[in-house]
């Protein structure tokens, strides 16, 4: 009996061996980044993964916040709920994730997502391909400093569309 399995990408490592190359980030780390009551976690950026996604660990304080309806349209978004509750638009509505609940965006999908519980939350975030998510986190924090076109600069820089 064959088993059919759908075609792989084209291999990206021609070695016999192998190689020395994981890396492993301890959870006892410090945060990369904290501003508003959230903390980032750069798990994986563009850069150390040569472009092929970013990951990224979220942790929101109680009644953080986040972002409302927005799009990319160079790159695909996910979320999974690690702990605590999350609001999650999902193109249409907004719906409440709790721990385990995953959602995917892909381009030019509508979604949001906020802390609104009494209590922290916490997500990973998956972009593919990788973009440079750490500048548009860090940038947050600055945008009370722009000017509105200056801020719509950002926006557009950073791959953020608001609906």
């Amino acid at each position: 009996m064959s088993l059919h399995v759908p075609p792989y990408p084209p291999p990206r490592y021609d070695g016999d061996a192998g190689e020395v190359s994981a890396t492993l980030r301890r959870a006892d780390t410090a945060p990369d980044y904290e501003s508003w009551g959230v903390k980032y976690s750069y798990l994986a950026s563009q850069q150390s993964t040569g472009g092929d996604f970013g990951l990224y660990r979220v942790d929101l304080a109680a009644n953080a916040g986040g972002p409302g309806p927005h799009f990319h349209k160079a790159m695909s978004e996910s979320f999974f709920v690690l702990s605590g509750r999350m609001r999650l638009h999902d193109g249409q509505d907004w719906v409440d994730g709790a721990a385990g609940d995953y959602l995917y965006v892909p381009p030019g999908g509508i979604h949001g997502f906020r802390n609104e519980a009494d209590e922290p939350a916490s997500i990973l975030m998956l972009f593919t391909p990788g973009a440079p998510r750490e500048y548009y986190f860090e940038g947050l924090a600055k945008l009370g400093d722009l000017t509105d076109d200056e801020r719509l600069e950002f926006f557009i820089r950073n791959d953020n569309f608001f609906v």
